[in-house]
């Protein structure tokens, strides 16, 4: 079976538009989250981890964005930006390229805003049908492919905080498969009033502490050998995914554990191996749960941990993809070297865990 790597990624973050700002903000340890103009973004909270100056207009373009929104032109401004950057010749075969984009509920705003209309207006059906797409949750996979032309398998992924990893297993799977010779992989979340209000009312009394946030990340998943062939150099190899569930809050530590434990086994890495760590970090006692499982599936070993979740907010369904750009970022241009090993970490408050574990590529 071939080796398959992560050779390519994109973001689009609360640091701004592009890798860069994104590495020199995870490199500082440079908090994103500012205060939010509550003119523009009324609502429940006063900060958020918002991308600086974002509007679809700006970054895909005026024409055909009227209405597009927030969280379409993260994701088409994500996958436009990793397309360019590997050059015509991961397009040139349009159809052999996938895409498996990870999601929340969609633009919660243009569903509640579509919804509302038709129930305000003279007519129920005296709505701008415009907007109309804009309400199902494929929506920004879908124009990801149409604007950028990719016409392979395009799939979208939903399961809370860990979509990010959820997303990048089933590329594995799509992948391997045969259904494509490539596949793009990530997640996109935006900032909205609604949104705003959902997750306040939905947290729990020890989970209110941490702002929203919203971002993407796109990552180009190939074989090495073709990777080599492109001219790219593979960045990391992706060795194991493992997903797990408990049923009381207090069993979250040990599901966690069970499940590194079973990803570190079937990647035939040794946990002193391991140099970087990327929790999810939820507040309160779940995020204590998971440094704990960490800790009890990894032993005495001693990996440096990257923390997004205080420097970007809650970033809901993209954070775990941002988690896994954090490691990417934080092991440099020539990604994780031969011998090292990176566990992307999350436990969902609404009863599953998950990890994926990556390794150092041979560059040549």
């Amino acid at each position: 079976m071939s080796e398959l790597v992560l050779s390519a990624w994109s973001v689009v973050s609360p640091y701004g538009v592009g890798s860069d700002p994104f590495s020199e903000g995870i490199g500082a340890g440079r908090s994103a989250v500012d205060a939010l103009d509550r003119e523009a973004w009324p609502g429940p909270f006063d900060r958020c981890g918002l991308v600086p100056d974002f509007t679809a207009a700006k970054y895909v373009g005026k024409k055909g964005t009227r209405t597009m929104d927030r969280v379409t032109a993260i994701a088409v401004t994500a996958v436009g930006r990793l397309l360019a950057s590997c050059g015509d010749e991961l397009t040139a075969r349009p159809e052999q390229v996938g895409l498996v984009l990870g999601t929340g509920s969609g633009s919660v705003q243009s569903i509640m805003d579509f919804t509302r209309d038709s129930l305000a207006g003279e007519r129920p059906y005296h709505v701008d049908p415009a907007c109309f797409p804009n309400t199902v949750m494929n929506r920004a996979a879908g124009q990801s492919a149409i604007w950028h032309g990719i016409k392979g398998p395009n799939t979208t992924v939903a399961g809370g905080w860990l979509t990010g990893l959820l997303a990048l297993s089933y590329a594995v799977r799509l992948h391997r498969g045969g259904h494509c010779a490539r596949v793009l992989c990530g997640a996109a979340e935006e900032y909205s009033t609604q949104r705003a209000w959902l997750e306040w009312h939905g947290r729990g009394a020890d989970e209110q502490s941490t702002p929203l946030g919203e971002g993407g990340a796109v990552f180009l998943m190939e074989t090495a050998a073709d990777a080599h062939a492109a001219g790219r150099a593979p960045l990391a190899r992706i060795l194991a995914t493992r997903f797990g569930a408990y049923a009381e809050r207090a069993d979250a530590q040990q599901a966690l554990a069970d499940c590194v434990r079973s990803a570190v086994r079937r990647a035939g890495v040794a946990p002193e191996d391991i140099r970087l760590v990327a929790p999810l970090g939820a507040d309160g006692k779940l995020g204590a749960l998971e440094e704990s499982g960490i800790t009890d599936a990894l032993g005495a070993a001693k990996p440096e941990w990257i923390r997004c979740r205080p420097l970007l907010g809650d970033t809901s369904a993209a954070s775990t993809s941002l988690q896994l750009a954090a490691v990417l970022a934080t092991a440099g241009e020539s990604g994780l070297g031969p011998g090292e090993a990176a566990l992307v970490t999350g436990i969902d408050r609404d009863g599953t865990v998950g990890c994926a574990v990556l390794g150092g590529a041979d560059p040549s």
